[in-house]
Protein backbone atom coordinates (compact mmCIF):
# COMPACT_ATOMS: atom_id res chain seq x y z
CA UNK A 1 0.00 0.00 0.00
CA UNK A 2 2.93 2.38 0.80
CA UNK A 3 4.25 1.76 -2.70
CA UNK A 4 1.26 2.16 -4.24
CA UNK A 5 0.78 5.63 -2.44
CA UNK A 6 4.40 6.82 -3.63
CA UNK A 7 3.85 5.92 -7.32
CA UNK A 8 0.93 7.84 -7.22
CA UNK A 9 3.61 10.71 -6.31
CA UNK A 10 5.83 10.20 -8.87
CA UNK A 11 5.60 10.60 -12.53
CA UNK A 12 5.40 7.35 -15.17
CA UNK A 13 4.89 4.85 -12.21
CA UNK A 14 2.47 2.42 -14.11
CA UNK A 15 4.62 -0.51 -13.42
CA UNK A 16 4.52 0.11 -9.44
CA UNK A 17 1.09 0.86 -9.44
CA UNK A 18 -0.20 -2.18 -11.14
CA UNK A 19 2.81 -4.78 -9.75
CA UNK A 20 2.15 -3.58 -6.41
CA UNK A 21 -2.16 -3.19 -6.12
CA UNK A 22 -1.82 -7.48 -7.88
CA UNK A 23 0.73 -7.86 -4.46
CA UNK A 24 -1.76 -6.41 -2.06
CA UNK A 25 -4.43 -8.20 -3.62
CA UNK A 26 -2.57 -11.65 -3.30
CA UNK A 27 -1.07 -10.53 0.12
CA UNK A 28 -4.95 -9.66 0.71
CA UNK A 29 -6.21 -13.12 0.00
CA UNK A 30 -3.09 -15.07 1.90
CA UNK A 31 -4.28 -12.68 4.96
CA UNK A 32 -8.36 -13.55 4.37
CA UNK A 33 -7.32 -17.44 4.70
CA UNK A 34 -5.09 -17.21 7.61
CA UNK A 35 -8.17 -15.54 9.37
CA UNK A 36 -10.36 -18.12 8.21
CA UNK A 37 -8.32 -21.39 9.37
CA UNK A 38 -6.60 -19.56 12.56
CA UNK A 39 -7.66 -20.00 16.01
CA UNK A 40 -10.00 -17.23 17.78
CA UNK A 41 -6.88 -16.01 19.53
CA UNK A 42 -4.66 -15.68 16.35
CA UNK A 43 -7.54 -13.96 14.98
CA UNK A 44 -7.41 -11.67 17.36
CA UNK A 45 -3.98 -10.84 17.57
CA UNK A 46 -3.49 -10.71 13.44
CA UNK A 47 -6.76 -8.35 13.71
CA UNK A 48 -5.15 -5.98 16.07
CA UNK A 49 -2.27 -5.94 14.21
CA UNK A 50 -3.35 -4.99 10.93
CA UNK A 51 -5.92 -2.23 12.72
CA UNK A 52 -2.61 -0.68 13.47
CA UNK A 53 -0.14 -0.83 11.39
CA UNK A 54 -2.52 -0.90 8.04
CA UNK A 55 -5.06 1.43 9.15
CA UNK A 56 -3.85 3.74 11.72
CA UNK A 57 -0.11 3.58 10.33
CA UNK A 58 -0.93 3.91 7.04
CA UNK A 59 -3.63 6.76 7.39
CA UNK A 60 -1.59 8.69 9.75
CA UNK A 61 1.63 8.22 7.10
CA UNK A 62 -0.98 9.65 4.29
CA UNK A 63 -2.18 12.34 6.68
CA UNK A 64 0.90 13.73 8.01
CA UNK A 65 2.74 13.49 4.05
CA UNK A 66 -0.06 15.14 2.50
CA UNK A 67 -0.68 17.88 5.23
CA UNK A 68 2.17 18.94 6.07
CA UNK A 69 4.59 18.58 2.57
CA UNK A 70 3.93 18.82 -0.85
CA UNK A 71 5.42 18.33 -4.08
CA UNK A 72 9.08 16.29 -4.63
CA UNK A 73 9.37 16.88 -0.30
CA UNK A 74 6.20 14.74 0.12
CA UNK A 75 7.42 11.99 -2.37
CA UNK A 76 10.70 11.79 -0.78
CA UNK A 77 9.51 11.64 2.44
CA UNK A 78 7.20 8.81 1.62
CA UNK A 79 10.37 6.96 -0.27
CA UNK A 80 12.41 6.89 2.84
CA UNK A 81 9.35 5.46 4.29
CA UNK A 82 8.85 2.79 1.63
CA UNK A 83 12.71 2.03 1.88
CA UNK A 84 12.74 1.28 5.45
CA UNK A 85 9.67 -0.57 5.87
CA UNK A 86 11.76 -2.92 2.54
CA UNK A 87 14.37 -3.49 4.46
CA UNK A 88 11.92 -4.31 6.95
CA UNK A 89 10.58 -7.12 4.86
CA UNK A 90 14.35 -8.51 3.79
CA UNK A 91 15.39 -8.48 6.78
CA UNK A 92 12.82 -10.72 8.01
CA UNK A 93 13.85 -14.10 6.35
CA UNK A 94 16.88 -13.71 8.69
CA UNK A 95 14.34 -16.16 11.55
CA UNK A 96 14.43 -18.82 8.80
CA UNK A 97 18.01 -18.66 8.38
CA UNK A 98 18.31 -19.24 11.86
CA UNK A 99 15.99 -22.34 11.96
CA UNK A 100 17.71 -23.42 8.79
CA UNK A 101 21.14 -23.33 10.40
CA UNK A 102 20.40 -25.10 14.17
CA UNK A 103 18.58 -28.04 12.92
CA UNK A 104 20.41 -28.22 9.47
CA UNK A 105 17.29 -28.66 7.54
CA UNK A 106 15.83 -26.87 4.87
CA UNK A 107 12.24 -28.17 5.03
CA UNK A 108 11.73 -24.54 6.18
CA UNK A 109 12.95 -22.33 3.37
CA UNK A 110 11.43 -23.75 0.00
CA UNK A 111 14.45 -23.46 -3.12
CA UNK A 112 12.18 -21.71 -5.78
CA UNK A 113 10.96 -19.08 -3.11
CA UNK A 114 14.17 -18.23 -2.52
CA UNK A 115 15.02 -17.86 -6.03
CA UNK A 116 12.21 -16.07 -7.44
CA UNK A 117 12.56 -13.46 -4.24
CA UNK A 118 16.60 -13.21 -5.31
CA UNK A 119 15.53 -12.79 -9.32
CA UNK A 120 12.69 -9.89 -8.09
CA UNK A 121 15.14 -8.17 -5.95
CA UNK A 122 17.56 -8.29 -9.19
CA UNK A 123 14.93 -7.11 -11.63
CA UNK A 124 13.62 -4.38 -8.84
CA UNK A 125 17.12 -3.09 -8.42
CA UNK A 126 17.59 -2.17 -12.42
CA UNK A 127 14.73 -0.87 -12.36
CA UNK A 128 15.31 1.93 -9.40
CA UNK A 129 19.03 2.24 -10.94
CA UNK A 130 18.01 3.24 -14.46
CA UNK A 131 15.16 5.43 -13.41
CA UNK A 132 17.33 6.79 -10.78
CA UNK A 133 14.90 6.34 -8.02
CA UNK A 134 17.23 4.78 -5.34
CA UNK A 135 14.38 4.43 -2.67
CA UNK A 136 13.79 0.91 -4.96
CA UNK A 137 17.33 0.10 -5.55
CA UNK A 138 18.95 0.40 -2.52
CA UNK A 139 16.61 -2.04 -0.60
CA UNK A 140 17.13 -4.51 -3.22
CA UNK A 141 20.16 -4.69 -2.78
CA UNK A 142 20.07 -6.25 0.88
CA UNK A 143 17.14 -8.46 -0.91
CA UNK A 144 19.50 -9.66 -3.57
CA UNK A 145 22.37 -10.85 -0.88
CA UNK A 146 19.94 -12.57 1.63
CA UNK A 147 18.42 -14.69 -1.56
CA UNK A 148 21.81 -15.34 -2.33
CA UNK A 149 22.52 -16.48 0.95
CA UNK A 150 19.30 -18.32 1.37
CA UNK A 151 19.87 -20.31 -1.95
CA UNK A 152 23.70 -21.57 -1.20
CA UNK A 153 22.28 -22.69 2.97
CA UNK A 154 20.10 -24.29 0.94
CA UNK A 155 22.49 -26.29 -1.37
CA UNK A 156 24.82 -27.15 1.53
CA UNK A 157 21.59 -28.29 3.98
CA UNK A 158 19.46 -29.80 0.98
CA UNK A 159 21.13 -33.60 1.78
CA UNK A 160 20.01 -33.33 5.83
CA UNK A 161 17.25 -35.00 6.95
CA UNK A 162 13.55 -33.43 7.97
CA UNK A 163 13.33 -32.58 11.52
CA UNK A 164 11.03 -35.28 12.62
CA UNK A 165 8.98 -34.68 16.07
CA UNK A 166 9.14 -36.95 18.71
CA UNK A 167 5.90 -38.85 18.80
CA UNK A 168 5.26 -41.83 21.63
CA UNK A 169 4.84 -45.02 20.38
CA UNK A 170 0.49 -46.16 19.69
CA UNK A 171 1.30 -48.89 21.84
CA UNK A 172 2.36 -46.61 24.52
CA UNK A 173 -0.60 -44.48 23.89
CA UNK A 174 -3.22 -47.26 24.52
CA UNK A 175 -1.50 -48.06 27.86
CA UNK A 176 -2.18 -44.92 28.65
CA UNK A 177 -5.38 -44.80 27.54
CA UNK A 178 -6.21 -48.23 29.05
CA UNK A 179 -4.75 -46.86 32.20
CA UNK A 180 -6.62 -43.91 32.14
CA UNK A 181 -9.93 -45.80 31.80
CA UNK A 182 -9.43 -48.11 34.57
CA UNK A 183 -8.71 -45.36 37.26
CA UNK A 184 -11.73 -43.59 36.06
CA UNK A 185 -13.69 -47.25 36.89
CA UNK A 186 -12.02 -47.31 39.92
CA UNK A 187 -12.99 -43.52 41.29
CA UNK A 188 -16.33 -44.30 40.18
CA UNK A 189 -16.92 -48.08 42.37
CA UNK A 190 -18.53 -46.58 45.89
CA UNK A 191 -18.14 -48.55 49.03
CA UNK A 192 -21.62 -50.02 48.11
CA UNK A 193 -20.96 -51.13 45.22
CA UNK A 194 -18.56 -52.79 46.28
CA UNK A 195 -20.15 -54.47 48.90
CA UNK A 196 -22.94 -56.06 46.36
CA UNK A 197 -20.23 -57.35 44.70
CA UNK A 198 -18.85 -59.64 47.85
CA UNK A 199 -22.31 -60.08 48.42
CA UNK A 200 -22.96 -61.46 44.59
CA UNK A 201 -20.38 -63.70 44.86
CA UNK A 202 -20.59 -64.88 48.27
CA UNK A 203 -24.42 -66.38 47.24
CA UNK A 204 -22.37 -67.48 44.24
CA UNK A 205 -19.90 -69.58 46.38
CA UNK A 206 -22.84 -71.09 48.87
CA UNK A 207 -25.01 -72.23 45.31
CA UNK A 208 -21.82 -73.44 43.59
CA UNK A 209 -18.90 -74.33 46.42
CA UNK A 210 -16.83 -76.16 43.75
CA UNK A 211 -16.45 -72.43 42.34
CA UNK A 212 -13.92 -70.26 43.91
CA UNK A 213 -14.61 -66.55 42.91
CA UNK A 214 -12.32 -64.39 41.85
CA UNK A 215 -13.16 -60.34 41.29
CA UNK A 216 -11.26 -59.10 38.20
CA UNK A 217 -8.66 -56.76 38.84
CA UNK A 218 -8.93 -53.00 37.59
CA UNK A 219 -4.93 -52.02 36.19
CA UNK A 220 -4.03 -49.70 39.12
CA UNK A 221 -6.12 -50.80 41.52
CA UNK A 222 -4.79 -52.18 44.52
CA UNK A 223 -7.94 -52.42 46.49
CA UNK A 224 -9.11 -55.65 44.84
CA UNK A 225 -6.81 -58.00 46.42
CA UNK A 226 -8.59 -57.12 49.45
CA UNK A 227 -11.58 -57.58 48.29
CA UNK A 228 -10.74 -60.94 47.01
CA UNK A 229 -9.53 -61.53 50.35
CA UNK A 230 -12.50 -60.94 52.00
CA UNK A 231 -14.50 -62.39 50.18
CA UNK A 232 -12.60 -65.78 50.25
CA UNK A 233 -13.14 -65.40 54.16
CA UNK A 234 -16.64 -65.13 54.10
CA UNK A 235 -17.34 -68.38 51.78
CA UNK A 236 -15.05 -70.15 54.29
CA UNK A 237 -17.22 -69.07 57.12
CA UNK A 238 -20.39 -69.74 55.47
CA UNK A 239 -19.61 -73.04 54.47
Amino acid sequence: MLWIYYAFLKPDTTLLITINSLGCFIQTTYISFYLYYAPKSARLHTGMLLLVLNVVGMGLIVALTYFLANGSTRANIVGWICLVFSLCVFVAPLFVLRQVIRTKSVEYMPFLLSFFLTLSAVMWFFYGLLRRDYNIAIPNVLGFSFGVIQMVLYVIYKGAKEVVKEKLPEIQLEAAAAAASASAQKQQLTPEIRDQIIDVVTLTALVCPEIVPVLPKLVGDDDNSDLNHQTTTSVASNT
